[in-house]
Parts: structure tokens; C-alpha cells; sequence
């Protein structure tokens, strides 16, 4: 039977429920150092495979929506037997959870989170290459051991239809309009991978591909916040489908579904440019259910899978045989941008406490 648990700060409650996953880009070529890093991967997995013991748990900490788990952890344990239990909080909450149970994990899999949030984290996670690696995009292989990509996901404004009148919304620089103050729904990136990826993507389209020219527009956004900063993703994409906030920063698939049932709202892609990152699906270190964690990669990275992602769910997946979901936009059409990965992995903490700091300042 599968087991949900929700964790909120710090409570556990036990419900009923399951897990998550999509991705698109273009072609790259991989460097020497990264295929030597793919080849000791898939070397090592290929190694602990005939040794790793079968039991018939699984216990995943997950970040995505309740609703987005549920149909493919249905259809892993259908397919497999294994008995799956999740716990569902946000990015930031369970990295920190994954830190304290170092040595001695409570979890198997983090599913979840993206590249940014996670590549300065992945000395807490297994090296293991899934067996789909070769149907990936080149630019979205695994290169790195344990960072398995799973979706790719560009960052988007949801607008309440409803509630935004004649207030043009094309981007960001719309966002400062004085009559959407304290209507506007953003996380706090410290507790949300996909705010930090706005805020990653605000500091680069606003300061026209530097970033330490993108605070003059954070200080102003923080002062439209009104004070008003929410503690998990889905607050956001919720907060704009009920009508809480006119406006909400958010990630493609929070919003889509809303889009695709007929509510109210609308994706907007930033004009001054949009970065769309895959997120990813890891196997923590030391993980008590590993033959289970590796059947899960396989599972989530399979063509199976990846179909009911774009089919049911409204995610584009990073399989170059899956084509992209209906009714999202082309990527062809959208003002892509791109960030220096190194760069935002060795800024991170300082750009999240520079955000800490004008938010508070702002109130």
C-alpha cells in the first residue's frame, strides 16, 4: 500500500497519496571530462548492481504537487510491487532533512528540485546512470553521476484573468505597475527551487545578461511584494487559481494544469527573456532501498513515463522521443535566455541572503 506524509515545518501527518516528473532543449557536445564522469558512473552502477539486496520499499521525499505524484508512483508500483512511501514538503525543508540523516537516511529517492538548487548539494546523493541516459537530450545527460535529469521548466507568470483587468502583464518590468502591490504571489527562494530559479532569472534578464545589474529591479519588485513573501511553491500557483493574488511567479507545469482545466488564468513568458532549467530525480546516499531507488530512475526516465508527463500532467519531457506537451507554448517561441551555471552555483548563498536582506528592508 503507498503512504503519503506531509511534512510541514516540523509535523508529520500520514495521508493517502504518491509521485512526479518532464523536459525539452536543444543539443550540445559533451566535454572529455564529462563523458570520463558518465563512463565512471555508469562503471560503478554497473558494479553495485548485482550487489545491491531487493527488499520491497521505497521511501521518496518529493517537492512537486500532490497531484502531479500520484499517477506515476501509481504506475511504479504497479509495474513493480514495491510499496512506496512519500513525503512531500518543499526543496529546501527536505535538502535539510537529507543533511541531518547523513550516515543513516530515512529516504531513498529526492525527486524533485532543480539543477541550480541541487548541483551544489550532490555530494549527498548517489552516482548512478539511468538506462535511458541514451534517449536523453545531450544537454540534459547526466554528467555529473548523481544528477539524473527528469523535466525541463521554464519559469512563467500566472495571471488571474479574472482579476488583472486593463493591467498589461507581458514580464517582468510589468510586475512594478503600483496597482498589482501586495497582489503579486512569489516564494521565498530559500525554501522554493523554483522561486530561486525567478530570481536567478530576474537578476539575468534584468540586468541584460549580468546579473549584479539585476538587484535595481529586485529592490523594486521586493517593495510591490508589499511584505508578502509565501513559503512553498504551490502557495503560489494556488494563491493566483483562487484568487488570492492577481499575479503570481511561478514554474510552467504549476500553472499549466490550472490553464489546461479551464480556470482563469494564463502563462505568461517573460518578454525580457526566460531561462527554462530541467529539475531532476536523485538517489540519496546510502539509501537502505537502493536496487528500489535505481528501478525508480529507470522507471520516471522511461518513455512510459515521460508520455503520461506531457500526456497527463502538462511537463515537457527530456526525452528526445517524447514530443512536447499540447497547448504549451513552442519553445521555438519563447525569448530563451541562459545563466553561467558556475557562477550561480558559487553565488548562491550569497544571492540568497542579498534577497533576505531587500525583502526586509523593503518592509
Amino acid at each position: 500500500m503507498k503512504k503519503f506524509a506531509v511534512l510541514a515545518t516540523s509535523i508529520m501527518m500520514a495521508v493517502s497519496m504518491i509521485g512526479c516528473g518532464g523536459s525539452t532543449s536543444t543539443s550540445t557536445a559533451t566535454s572529455e571530462p564529462e563523458k570520463k564522469a558518465t563512463t565512471e558512473a555508469t562503471s560503478e552502477a554497473a558494479q553495485q548492481e548485482t550487489t545491491d539486496p531487493e527488499t520491497k520499499d521505497l521511501v521518496i521525499y518529493c517537492p512537486h504537487p500532490l497531484e502531479f505524484i500520484e499517477p506515476l508512483v501509481s504506475e511504479f508500483e504497479t509495474q513493480t510491487g514495491v510499496s512506496v512511501e512519500v513525503v512531500a514538503a518543499g526543496t529546501g525543508e527536505l535538502l535539510k532533512r537529507v543533511e541531518s540523516e547523513q550516515g543513516n537516511p530515512l529516504g531513498d529517492i529526492f525527486w524533485g528540485g532543480s539543477l541550480s538548487t541541487m548541483k551544489p548539494q550532490q555530494d549527498l546523493f548517489e552516482n548512478y546512470q539511468s538506462i535511458n541516459e541514451e534517449y536523453v537530450y545531450d544537454n540534459m545527460k547526466n554528467v555529473e553521476g548523481p544528477l539524473t535529469r527528469f523535466t525541463n521548466i521554464p519559469s512563467v507568470i500566472m495571471v488571474n484573468t479574472d482579476l488583472i483587468g486593463d493591467i498589461k502583464i507581458e514580464g517582468y518590468e510589468d510586475l512594478l505597475n503600483p496597482e498589482l502591490k501586495g497582489k503579486i504571489a512569489h516564494c521565498d527562494p530559500s525554501k522554493s527551487s523554483s522561486s530561486y530559479e525567478h530570481l536567478i532569472n530576474m537578476l539575468y534578464a534584468m540586468g541584460n545578461g549580468d546579473p549584479e545589474q539585476g538587484w535595481g529591479y529586485v529592490e523594486k519588485l521586493c517593495e510591490n511584494l508589499d511584505g508578502k513573501l509565501l513559503s512553498g511553491s504551490s502557495a503560489v500557483y494556488k494563491g493566483v487559481a483562487d484568487g488570492e493574488y492577481t499575479v503570481g511567479l511561478t514554474f510552467e507545469e504549476g500553472g499549466a494544469k490550472y490553464v489546461a482545466d479551464g480556470a482563469p488564468v494564463k502563462l505568461v513568458y517573460m518578454k525580457e527573456g526566460v531561462i527554462s532549467k530541467p529539475d531532476g530525480v536523485y538517489i540519496i546516499k546510502d539509501a537502505k532501498n537502493m536496487a528500489n531507488a535505481k528501478k525508480f530512475i529507470d522507471f520516471v526516465t522511461g518513455k512510459d513515463a515521460q508520455t503520461i508527463i506531457i500526456e497527463k500532467l502538462n511537463r515537457r519531457s527530456v526525452r528526445t522521443d517524447v514530443p512536447a506537451p499540447n497547448g504549451l507554448e513552442k519553445i521555438e517561441n519563447i525569448n530563451l535566455i541562459y545563466d553561467d551555471e558556475e557562477l550561480v552555483v558559487e553565488k548562491k548563498q550569497e544571492w540568497l541572503d542579498k534577497f533576505k536582506d531587500i525583502f526586509t528592508s523593503a518592509q
